[in-house]
């Protein structure tokens, strides 16, 4: 059995990597393949040794460009490394361009397809990522899901049942392994931003971070809450030279720093008192670890991490924000229940299905 794992940024890895050791256990034949839909500096040998798995097989080099452009290019090139690789199954993870290229040059193929982290909606279509679940789900042969919210979801779509397999969060499985070390790197990260008691700060959409209307008053308000505890926030370059000005004018308290690595920002989520952010990943991470999350965006996809996490949608509610803000610094720490599935061991759980079924 050879199974093509389909990345296509660092996020991917950190979802790939733990299903990529369970099928090595297995005696899996596979191969890894990464399109360069984001090029990132930080995806280091160590990067790979931290993550127990070798570097790419295949790089695509696609780099940046319009959604279009780099939909076409993964497609272009994908297609023959895929005759010549010739695998059972190709496996695609999350939402990115990356992923539905994959998934439609598999299906005219007739090469089957596995999503890992199928079914999840936002309900949103204004979001990219929104188009590229429901077309990768649509095209995929077996659909793992992350959380019961996703299999509905499904239901609804038409996807037939007997491709559908609720097998928990990979992205957990990663956050479980990398703990530990998060945990011992935070001594040194407290230590260098001199910090004893913070919150943290992410933000990478462009609806978010574009728009001077609304990435402003947004910093405004970062700005007058670091005055009651301290806020680190890790900036995009890109962000940062866009807002050079006027970051740098912030209180000291708002800490700017550079993007840190996974195991880094990892201890900074672990030992936070609040987050503030409008990642998907981070609404699930800080669901785990018990952390308040108070999530810029007037939707999720993950609204398990609503129902049963840590999880708050603000949108651009900034009193509202301001009102959660004062709550999580009030509350006692700890988390709910996890979701189902939510314990480490969802990768095992998908090389189970991909060897029993001879998928």
């Amino acid at each position: 059995m050879h199974v093509l794992h389909v990345v296509g940024a660092r996020p991917n890895f950190m979802k790939a990597a733990p299903v990529y050791r369970a099928l090595r256990s297995r005696g899996v034949d596979q191969t890894l393949l990464h399109t360069g839909q984001h090029y990132d500096a930080r995806m280091s040998d160590v990067f790979f040794r931290d993550l127990d798995i070798p570097e790419p097989d295949e790089n695509l080099n696609v780099g940046s460009g319009s959604h279009a452009q780099q939909t076409a290019a993964v497609m272009s090139r994908f297609e023959p490394v895929l005759l010549s690789r010739n695998p059972d199954i190709v496996l695609v993870y999350g939402d990115v361009n990356s992923t539905v290229a994959a998934a439609l040059v598999c299906s005219k193929l007739g090469i089957p397809v596995g999503h890992v982290e199928a079914g999840l909606r936002s309900g949103d279509r204004t979001m990219p990522e929104e188009i590229n679940r429901l077309v990768t789900d649509q095209l995929s042969d077996v659909l793992f899901v992350p959380s019961a919210d996703g299999v509905e979801n499904l239901h609804h779509e038409g996807v037939a049942a007997k491709k559908i397999f609720l097998v928990g969060n990979v992205m957990i499985d990663t956050l479980v392994r990398l703990l530990p070390s998060a945990e011992k790197a935070f001594e040194k990260l407290q230590s260098e931003l001199g910090l004893a008691d913070f919150g943290l700060v992410t933000l990478h959409r462009p609806s978010n971070v574009d728009d001077n209307a609304i990435f402003l008053p947004m910093l405004d308000v970062l700005n007058s809450l670091s005055t009651e505890l301290p806020l680190v926030f890790p900036v995009h370059p890109r962000t940062c030279q866009k807002w050079a000005a006027q970051l740098a004018a912030c209180n000291p308290a708002l800490r700017v720093i550079d993007p840190l690595g996974y195991t880094e920002f990892l201890a900074l989520q672990r030992f936070a008192r609040v987050i503030i952010t409008d990642s998907g990943g981070i609404q699930e991470e800080s669901t785990w670890l018990g952390v308040p999350c108070l999530t810029l965006r007037e939707n999720t996809e993950r609204p398990v991490t609503i129902t049963m996490g840590t999880n708050v949608l603000i949108g651009r509610n900034w009193d509202l924000l301001r009102e959660r803000f004062h709550a999580a610094l009030s509350a006692a720490p700890g988390r709910k229940t996890l979701p189902p599935l939510w314990d480490g061991h969802a990768a095992e759980r998908i090389a189970d299905v991909l060897v029993q079924e001879r998928l």
